[in-house]
């Protein structure tokens, strides 16, 4: 059993859904950029989507377009996708390589895969033009357990990332995530607002209605929490079967060093504001969410493998995407009913119940954070 796991559980009776305007008020959604989005740090993906030197991909948080790369050196950076002429786009390709530099199509203005300018015709005969002034803009960067996280505020400093991180520290680490290898993207929009796709993912009261297939591989009363309060949330689901595939079997090499139980356990957590975890004995599947407005949100998802998976018998991925792809369009077709139920005149907040102690733990973290 995990060593971090400990029943913690918090249920209060009477505690209830969010009113209306959480999903809906263009107001509110533009408080939550300020108050929650703009002061932590947004997963973008794992680091085995740019494996190599110059590898790129883009990446749109909240109107901002990101270069996410990796340099010369292996380092990831993060730099807006804007030239410092005269603030053209950049990149117009969701992905790629960068050979040895950035150009700007518009004047040829060029930066090193470091963010330096390195090229900017006529330039050089104006002496008082600082060329180390004029390098692409950076968002701030972490690296955690393989996966990226930026920031996008300019105007003032995000909170502390290992601060912020402290309770995840070590959590997932015994099923080796940085070294595991994406093999299989999805990406998903949604007509919802994003915190319906967080509260779904923390319960399964509804997995016996929703998820008929994924309910013959656990029983949802099982699920027990170790993470209760703040920002991150989550817990385990018991195994009926080896692992969450089509056929119940395990479908890749097994992940790390786990403990006794944690092969017949799939643990789940959600990382506010973007990141849900879903980590098995033998993959990991994680989805990274997008809001655009208090209305519509983008979700990315990816099936993560042991790196050697590919080359040993029996492997069949294909068996864990059919399960999560089924899974994913259940549970978003859901989250797009609540997105409009909750727009009816006829909608007031509802009681939660014991099995949805975390959504209420969601909301009341999240009505902090918006100092309301």
């Amino acid at each position: 059993m995990s060593k971090f796991y400990k029943t913690a559980e918090t249920f209060i009776p009477g505690e209830m859904t969010l009113p209306q305007k959480y999903y809906t008020s263009p107001q509110i959604f533009a408080r939550e950029k300020e108050r929650i989005f703009d002061r932590t740090w947004f997963c973008v993906g794992h680091h085995s989507r740019i494996p190599n030197p110059g590898d790129y991909f883009l990446q749109e948080i909240l109107g901002e377009s990101l270069i996410i790369l990796r340099d010369r050196e292996m380092n990831i950076r993060a730099f807006y996708n804007v030239c410092r002429h005269r603030g053209t786009r950049i990149c117009e390709q969701p992905e790629g390589q960068f050979k040895n530099s950035i150009q700007c199509n518009y004047h040829a203005w060029t930066y090193g895969l470091d963010g330096k300018l390195i090229g900017a015709p006529f330039m050089r005969e104006i002496a008082e033009f600082r060329w180390e002034d004029f390098p692409l803009r950076a968002a701030p960067i972490q690296i955690w357990e393989g996966f990226i996280f930026v920031n996008t505020n300019l105007q003032s400093q995000p909170l502390p990332f290992d601060e912020l991180f402290a309770p995840m520290q070590g959590r997932i680490s015994p099923w080796n995530p940085s070294q595991l290898k994406a093999l299989h993207r999805e990406r998903y929009e949604l007509a919802s607002n994003w915190k319906y796709i967080f509260q779904n993912f923390n319960e399964c009261y509804h997995c016996p209605t929703i998820h008929p297939l994924l309910n013959t591989m656990t029983t949802y009363i099982s699920a027990e929490n170790d993470l209760v309060e703040g920002p991150f949330l989550g817990g385990f689901l018991d195994l009926k079967k080896e692992s969450m595939t089509v056929t119940g079997r395990l479908c890749a090499l097994p992940l790390g060093q786990l403990c006794e139980g944690d092969d017949k356990r799939g643990y789940y957590y959600s990382l506010l504001p973007n990141l849900l975890l879903n980590v098995h004995p033998d993959y990991l599947m994680y989805h990274i969410i997008f809001p655009h407005d208090p209305g519509h949100s983008t979700i990315i998802s990816e099936w993560l493998f042991h790196p050697e998976a590919a080359s040993r018998p029996g492997f069949n991925p294909q068996d864990a995407i059919d399960f999560w792809h089924e899974t994913n369009l259940q549970d978003w077709h859901i989250c797009e009913l609540s997105q409009q139920g909750v727009q009816s005149a006829a909608y007031t907040p509802g009681w939660y119940t014991p099995r949805e102690s975390l959504l209420a733990a969601f909301d009341r973290d999240y009505l902090k954070r918006m100092e309301e």
